[in-house]
């Protein structure tokens, strides 16, 4: 609807990872519950012995700009830190002196574990009953993440139990939480979600935002946005429908990669070479960054995250395309693989994919879709609506790449509704089919 949303990035990493520190220390020192026993007339000084920080182990889950303070404070208190983010490289931490680890190494190993990563798909209820025993016995929980990430019924089990020496939790499942049985142990501490809350934090914020919104308001420069590129209002009429593709195949990159990226080449050629091309860069990196952080990666912080990840960027230039006005080529590698994905603008604002690996096509880059590599033999592409129909999906759009001398094909189709795990069985196990992929856009 034409509506900037700005944001003020950074602003309050520092003042959260404090508050992480804070509550690991009020845990080990039992400082809460020693002063509500005070302040009650009592002097409880053996009830509430505590335990020391220095050479504990660490275990840090998440590792983007928060996990990173919090760890280098720990750092500082001589504690031993592990780390588990599968979308860093492992290198990367050991620069650090921080060592990677597994998921389930970090949970055996770890005398404290604290929670750094976004709400997604694949971290809701990641701490559960079966991950909550994997945890050595005595540890300690701290989440001043996102709620949600850990099962508070499973987690009231583990303190209940004995498995876990206490947790302390900025965060819930739902807000205010209410009465919920965590509130009636000894062992347990919590805050209402002050992890972000300080003087200087939100007086930052605010002196930052009001500089945004003047600029704009008087330039019609945007600066910090989540919504849109940094740019100005002439450069971003042209660079719209820029913005839309390059995000669309940052998305489709980060589908298609089965390992973590550590490299991304992006080559420009053609007309759009007159003009300013980070903002395009940034629109790909917050599109190849957004299945794994979701909300939490923007046009904003997209090149800083990436940077965090030890992703390596280049780009190149090209005055002229041969078969396009403009023609933008992107390159991300891995451990594993290469994939290639380029793509164009016809006519003035209609963005199309027209290059993925060695198949050349033209598609449009949106909705659900399904990228299928096969034999290129007659019957395929009958088989493969005949399994989508009995299972009523509808096609709305088929594009087919050939590659002659391999005689393969890649297909790019879209669907009305997104394709569940048994249909894509069902399609892997055909004769003629070598892979097919999921690809929402």
């Amino acid at each position: 609807k034409g509506i900037v949303v700005m944001n003020t990035p950074g602003g309050n990493a520092i003042t959260t990872a404090e508050h992480t520190i804070a509550m690991m220390m009020a845990l080990s020192r039992n400082i809460p519950q020693a002063t509500a026993s005070l302040k009650a007339g009592k002097w409880e000084k053996k009830k509430f012995q505590g335990r020391e920080l220095f050479n504990k182990t660490l275990g840090v889950i998440g590792f983007g700009q928060i996990g990173r303070i919090v760890a280098d404070r720990a750092k500082g208190l001589k504690m031993k830190v592990i780390v588990y983010d599968p979308y860093i490289k492992p290198d990367m931490i050991e620069k650090l002196d921080m060592e990677p680890v597994s998921f389930e190494e970090l949970l055996k190993r770890a005398d404290y574990v604290t929670i750094h990563t976004p709400k997604t798909k694949e971290t809701i209820n990641m701490f559960n009953k079966n991950t909550l025993s994997m945890m050595k016995k005595g540890a300690m929980l701290i989440n001043c993440a996102r709620g949600g990430i850990v099962n508070e019924e499973d987690l009231y089990e583990a303190l209940v139990s004995g498995h876990l020496a206490g947790a302390a939790l900025d965060v819930f499942s739902q807000e205010p939480p209410g009465k919920i049985p965590l509130m009636e142990l000894d062992n347990f501490i919590c805050t209402p979600h002050l992890g972000a809350s300080t003087v200087e934090a939100q007086e930052k914020v605010a002196v930052d935002i009001a500089n945004q919104v003047v600029l704009y308001l008087l330039h019609g420069t945007v600066k910090n946005a989540v919504n849109v590129p940094s740019i100005s209002a002439e450069l971003m009429n042209i660079l719209k429908p820029y913005v839309t593709l390059m995000e669309k195949m940052g998305l489709m990159q980060a589908q298609l990669a089965d390992a973590p990226i550590a490299e991304i080449k992006i080559d420009y050629a053609g007309a759009i070479t007159e003009y300013d091309l980070a903002p395009l860069t940034t629109a790909f990196l917050k599109g190849l960054l957004t299945p794994v952080l979701k909300d939490d990666v923007n046009f904003v912080n997209a090149p800083f995250i990436a940077q965090e990840r030890g992703i390596k960027v280049t780009e190149s230039r090209s005055s002229t395309s041969e078969d396009f006005a403009t023609l933008i080529t992107t390159a991300t590698k891995t451990i594993e693989a290469e994939n290639i994905v380029a793509g164009t603008i016809f006519g003035k604002d209609r963005p199309r994919l027209v290059r993925i690996n060695d198949f050349y096509l033209e598609a449009i880059p949106e909705g659900h879709n399904l990228l299928i590599y096969n034999l290129d033999k007659p019957g395929v592409i009958g088989m493969i609506g005949t399994i989508l129909g009995k299972n009523h999906i509808n096609i709305n759009r088929m594009q087919v790449g050939q590659e002659s001398k391999k005689q393969q094909n890649v297909i790019l189709l879209s669907t009305d509704i997104p394709v569940d795990d048994k249909v894509l069985e069902e399609l892997q196990a055909q004769e003629n089919v070598f892979s097919v992929k999921r690809i929402e856009l």
